[in-house]
């Protein structure tokens, strides 16, 4: 059994691929939300332009979120994850939890505010991690191909 410290680490470029896959399908969702607040609203006798848009941005915000904390805590990957053989682990290379998952993703999100520094910091890391793989003390791992 390889243990955690012996798991191949994904590189930047491996990461920004699945990073890649994934904002396709999170596009998918905002369109889904965008549309269902235009149905909605075209149902109710407005036009989408009026009103607050209040709930539609609550999903926008809180979608992407809710994509990343799933798939995290059902099976450590996303389907861009899957397809680029990445999995998340926990520190013992085991499942993450509900609160790991939360703190990845909100320390993911403010390690790519300062120009992507945060993700970056992969090519100069000696274990490949993150700023948020070390905040979260998450993991990710390359999976064999078979």
């Amino acid at each position: 059994m390889v243990t955690i410290e012996q798991a191949s680490r994904p590189g930047l470029l491996r990461r920004m691929a699945a990073i890649f896959y994934d904002i396709w399908l999170i596009l998918a969702l905002w369109m889904i939300g965008a549309t269902a607040d235009t149905v909605v609203r075209s149902l109710l006798g407005g036009t989408p332009e009026n009103g607050q848009h209040w709930l539609l941005q609550f999903y926008l915000v809180l979608s992407p979120m809710a994509f990343y904390i799933w798939f995290w805590t059902h099976g450590g990957q996303t389907l861009g994850m899957r397809a680029w053989r990445i999995r998340v682990v926990n520190e013992n290379g085991g499942a993450i939890s509900f609160s790991q998952a939360i703190a990845r993703y909100l320390w993911a999100a403010l390690s790519l505010l300062p120009l992507g520094l945060g993700l970056i910091w992969v090519v100069f890391d000696r274990d490949r991690a993150a700023w948020h793989d070390r905040l979260s003390h998450t993991w990710l791992v390359m999976l064999s191909k078979t």
